[in-house]
């Protein structure tokens, strides 16, 4: 009944609107062509610059003060000068694990759970940030709450407690990042490319690993707390509801404690880039289409050329109706997406790259179209309309940098911060509208060269197949997640050991050597929970050449499960449903088998095999196998029969929150169809037992 009217409800509202929409019909006149031409349109509101007041303490701290009553609220931006620049090369990261601690621990006066309630009730916020070159601290509050909660801001800004356990949970959340940064290859793009333009090693390219999170400790946070936050590295600007000889006093007695400090010098070695035409590749099998950045190292802002080379860059690539979207995207289909920069830094040269995503099978081409753009950017000299248009285009979206007051005092702070004269943004305004069509030309000959570019490639490599070859030599790109620097620093065994015991291994499993065909095995499971141990019966027929995987599970608690994956797709039927996997979980369902020996010894050929000596498992001698590939894998064998007694990797436990150990114990081998299976299989996750695996049948189709 509750159903039924429902129902009616929506008939009659339906109903209703249909008579309503009917009636408007009958009552408005035909409507009639609009003259574009004739419309006239009203000029723009001139934004007024708002006043600044600037004064400066006797510790260094610089102030900048605009008054806008528009709102009753206060917002206060502090600039630091110093970041991850000024972080050791052995503790990269340190910089994000301080201010993540510094916000979740407050102080001793403010602890974190009294500092969260107290925001909370005045509806404000505290927040603190750093990158490569400077930090930030932030308050936003109430005018009538503001200077309550000036003090506090201070406090935990300059007092922070850095409590253990929140150092360790951000260290935690940190190592999740860093297992899951494979995962999409834009990420993986931009940050691969930036070392190829400033190597492995700069600080423009260093990332967080394991090991430079397990040398980050309280003492060396507190070290670089000190010397980031002082007088001599900051600047404040507050933007609101106040008058500047109220609150100037106010600012003078709250900041005036903070020692002065040394100021940070932010030095960058110069950058030693070569142009050369290279080609990289990174390999990644979860996507079915390719992302390209190919470019080489750009320039300075200081650059007299600044405003040309931005108008060159937006004729190329400027959104909709630059060339590379035009011809690339729209007349030849080859991208999902075009895009492009010439970067012009103040500290360092910037990057200039073109980007393309786009299908596999077109990723040849796709780079060859936009290096044609290139060449014909400077080849042929741009229309006098293509460049009214460029220039329209770009001032139409600079009208937007100066839309608000805090807007203002943002850019003058920043261009004080950079080194740049306060009327930067003025003069780049009155350079665009100089620039000429022999302009743009000169400084696409001068600053971009399309022969001598790096070009990198993320995709799939089954599907672009041999397509980049014509591009150079290929360099593929190692992205492999690595848990200390040893490992990193590639410790190499002995090769010809390592190559000759790989073949002993597989000669032991399998006949010839090899493995085709269809691999079917029957067995049982037994996981170990925290709610006890659950039993389950499972067939596996797997074709490790192709990727495909169908597991039937039975008994389970959900009842029966199938799971039908391959490199590309999957799904799974439950409860007579059938659910969808997209290729990223696809991948994470077959994970194990990912690593299971047949599927290592059918893919033998993009491992490296390295004799490392022998171990002792459960025991006994074991010959210590390591193979290097997508994941570093440890094989320890018997040394008579050659067959693995254990296999162990590192992997990320989201459970954790850390890498561990994974390890597999082999027992009872038992060969059928020119192929040996362990019949008992012990899976240990951090050394806590997880599962085990009974296999009472295996054969091959």
């Amino acid at each position: 009944m509750k159903t039924m009217k429902h129902l009616s409800i929506f008939i009659i509202a339906l109903a209703f609107t249909a008579a309503c929409a009917t009636q408007e019909r009958t009552v408005q006149p035909q409507s009639q062509p609009v003259n574009v031409e004739a419309l006239v349109y009203p000029e723009l509101n001139t934004f007024v610059m708002p006043e600044l007041t600037t004064f400066e303490l006797d510790n260094g701290i610089k102030f900048y003060l605009v008054e806008d009553d528009e709102v009753p609220l206060i917002n206060l931006r502090m600039n630091i000068r110093g970041g991850s620049l000024l972080v050791p090369d052995d503790k990269v990261g340190l910089h994000s694990i301080m201010t993540n601690a510094m916000r979740n621990g407050g102080s001793e006066a403010y602890p974190e759970n009294e500092l969260n309630q107290l925001l909370e009730d005045r509806a404000a916020r505290i927040e603190f940030g750093m990158g490569l070159t400077s930090g930030s601290a932030t308050l936003n509050a109430l005018n009538e709450d503001f200077y309550d909660l000036l003090p506090v801001l201070v406090d935990v800004l300059m007092n922070p407690m850095l409590p253990e356990d929140k150092i360790e949970l951000a260290i935690r959340q940190t190592r999740s990042g860093i297992a899951r940064r494979n995962d999409d290859s834009q990420q993986i793009g931009f940050r691969e490319f930036t070392k190829l333009i400033y190597g492995d090693d700069s600080p423009q390219a260093r990332t967080t690993e394991h090991w430079t999170l397990d040398a980050i400790t309280r003492e060396a946070i507190k070290d670089f707390h000190s010397k980031v936050y002082s007088g001599k590295n900051m600047s404040i600007g507050l933007v609101g509801d106040f008058k500047v000889d109220e609150i100037r006093p106010i600012l003078e007695e709250v900041f005036s404690e903070i020692p002065a400090g040394e100021r940070n010098e932010l030095d960058f070695a110069e950058v030693e880039y070569d142009f050369e035409p290279e080609i990289y590749f990174v390999d990644k099998r979860d996507v079915n289409q390719s992302v390209i950045l190919m470019g080489h190292i750009g320039g300075m802002r200081d650059n007299p050329d600044y405003a040309a080379l931005q108008a060159m860059n937006e004729v190329l690539s400027g959104g909709f109706s630059g060339r590379l979207f035009q011809n690339v995207r729209s007349d030849q289909g080859l991208a999902y997406s075009v895009f492009g920069v010439y970067g012009s830094n103040a500290f360092y040269p910037g990057q200039f790259y073109a980007g393309v995503f786009t299908r596999s099978e077109a990723t040849a081409d796709a780079i060859e179209a936009v290096k044609r753009e290139m060449v014909r950017l400077q080849e042929e000299p741009v229309s006098m309309e293509e460049l009214e248009d460029t220039r329209n285009s770009i001032l139409n979206s600079l009208v937007f940098r100066n839309v608000s007051r805090a807007s203002v005092l943002n850019q003058r702070m920043n261009n004080d911060f950079l080194g740049l004269p306060a009327d930067s943004f003025e003069r780049y305004i009155d350079e665009l509208r100089e620039i000429t069509p022999e302009d743009i030309q000169r400084v696409a000959r001068e600053y971009m060269r399309p022969g001598d570019m790096k070009i990198l490639v993320v995709g799939h490599g089954g599907e672009i197949g041999d397509q980049l070859s014509r591009f150079g030599n290929v360099q593929e790109i190692d992205i492999t997640i690595r848990r200390s620097l040893e490992e990193e620093e590639m410790i190499a065994g002995d090769a010809d050991g390592g190559s000759e015991w790989l073949n002993k291994m597989a000669h032991a499993i399998l006949e010839d050597g090899d493995i085709e065909g269809t691999f079917v095995q029957e067995g049982s499971v037994q996981l170990n929970t925290p709610m006890g141990a659950i039993n389950m019966d499972r067939t596996e027929r797997i074709n490790f050449r192709e990727g495909t995987f169908l597991v039937e599970m039975r008994n389970t608690p959900q009842g029966d499960i199938t799971i039908d994956v391959s490199p590309d797709a999957g799904k799974v039927l439950v409860g007579g449903q059938e659910i969808p996997l997209p290729p990223a979980q696809a991948q994470q369902q077959i994970g194990e088998y990912l690593t299971h020996y047949l599927n290592i010894l059918a893919h033998r050929d993009s491992y490296t095999a390295e004799l490392m000596g022998s171990e002792e498992v459960n025991g006994a001698e074991a010959i210590h196998l390591r193979l290097r590939g997508d994941r570093d894998l440890n094989f320890f064998l018997n040394p008579d029969t050659g067959l693995p007694v254990k296999l162990s990797y590192m992997d990320f436990n989201p459970m954790m929150g850390d890498e561990v150990e994974v390890a597999m114990y082999y027992e009872d081998w038992q060969k059928s169809d020119g192929v040996a299976v362990a019949y008992t299989v012990s899976n240990k996750v951090a050394g806590e037992a997880q599962a085990t695996i009974a296999i009472t049948s295996h054969s091959m189709e």
